[in-house]
């Protein structure tokens, strides 16, 4: 009786700790990115103005974990600097044109805070969300397209949005 009774516990144990153990997933060190969607939702500043809020959502995969950056040492605006880069079309006759970044009032790059998972699994997955903040309305109907980098510089797929009609 004894024999059995260790037997069981013996398998029990095995069964117990196989399950504990979850399987270290395998995604390839390589970014990857999905946009998800883009809401605009109206908004009035603190002076009054109406504007829209722009909510750009998109989900990432990074199979060593490396998204992210610290915080930098000065404040220059180093592309090393960012991690999320973004260029902006607008429609003009029908068709898509890249907006020149010297056009622009605010770069269109941004940082991914520096982003570690603990334990043997580095693999990354998740959702990110970037607000932009429409005041004027240069554009009648616009998107977007955008990647992102990895810590060790490896840079994802590239996404574009849907059009967006900013005045309608």
């Amino acid at each position: 009786m004894k024999a059995l009774a260790r037997i069981l516990i013996l398998i029990i144990t095995v069964l117990l700790s196989g399950l504990s153990c979850k399987k270290i997933e395998s995604l390839p060190e390589i970014p990857s990115i999905s946009f998800k969607n883009f809401t605009l939702i109206d908004t009035i500043d603190a002076l009054g103005n109406e504007g829209k809020i722009g909510e750009l959502t998109f989900d990432f995969e990074d199979g060593d974990g490396d998204i992210g950056l610290t915080q930098p040492d000065s404040l220059s605006a180093d592309s090393t600097n960012f991690n999320l880069f973004f260029t902006l079309f607008s429609k003009t006759n029908g068709e898509f044109i890249e907006v020149s970044e010297n056009d622009l009032e605010t770069p269109l790059n941004y940082r991914i805070p520096y982003i570690e998972k603990e334990g043997q699994n580095k693999a990354l997955k998740g959702e990110i969300q970037v607000d932009f903040i429409y005041l004027l309305f240069e554009y009648d109907t616009i998107r977007y397209s955008f990647f992102i980098l990895d810590r060790a510089l490896h840079k994802s797929n590239v996404e574009i949005t849907p059009e967006i009609a900013l005045i309608q």
